[in-house]
């Protein structure tokens, strides 16, 4: 089963919103505190962590940092007061895959949850096929959702991962942010900064200079640009 690790120190927000995975199927693991979180990790091994940011002990931020050292694969979904766009930033900027803001409706965070399952499984919105793909020193696996550079892993998210191979498959075309939150997040309707931390998260491990990128271009005014390699491999 896939357990859901709900970190949250207000007991009625967390009541509930384990009432809603519970309707859903989702079994459910609870914690009040950063430090306790961080030592139960390990046992509860989650399929998806919603982690608010405000708990006592060691903050959200701290937590993330801390569980992405265990598991950097793990999909984490932050919670957000609604005024705090900061706070929405930096848990992206950690490595974050999704997030909502409070006060939310425990029904869509269930929606969010399930995405975060499904893409974790291997199953992105549009339902993309296994098979690699090959593009100088960057080597994609779309089955074991693995991708290293220069023989190297890399430590993608579930979302970096789904950006990316978005990307690739859709070489020369300009995906301007509604685009990607829709095809790559499931969003009709979202923060489009969302994806401007991802794009920029996504350069620092796939580009030699992220600062001077080659393969992901930004078209300003219009989006993001995946630059295929020239001679580089045809998908298997």
């Amino acid at each position: 089963m896939s357990t859901v690790l709900v970190v949250e120190d207000e007991g009625t927000v967390r009541e509930v919103v384990c009432a809603y995975l519970h309707r859903a199927g989702l079994p459910t693991h609870e914690a009040a505190d950063g430090l306790v979180t961080v030592r139960a990790f390990p046992d509860v091994r989650p399929a998806v962590v919603v982690l608010d940011v405000m708990v006592p002990g060691i903050d959200g931020f701290e937590v993330l940092r801390r569980i992405r050292a265990i598991d950097p694969d793990v999909p984490v979904l932050m919670l957000t007061a609604r005024s705090a766009e900061q706070d929405r930033i930096a848990g992206l900027e950690l490595g974050a895959d999704d997030y909502v803001t409070k006060p939310f409706s425990a029904r869509e965070l269930v929606l969010r949850v399930q995405g975060l399952l499904r893409r974790s499984a291997g199953t992105s919105p549009g339902g993309a096929p296994g098979g690699t793909i090959e593009e100088g020193d960057l080597v994609v696996d779309r089955g074991a959702r693995r991708a290293t550079r220069a023989g190297a892993e890399l430590a993608l998210t579930s979302r970096e991962f789904d950006l990316l191979v978005h990307l690739m498959t859709h070489p020369g075309v300009v995906l301007d942010r509604d685009d990607l939150l829709r095809e790559v997040w499931g969003w009709e309707v979202g923060d489009r900064s969302t994806v401007t931390v991802h794009v920029r998260r996504l350069r620092e491990k796939v580009e030699v200079d992220p600062s001077r990128p080659e393969r992901i271009s930004t078209v300003w005014g219009r989006g993001y640009r995946w630059d295929r390699e020239q001679g580089c491999a045809d998908e298997a």
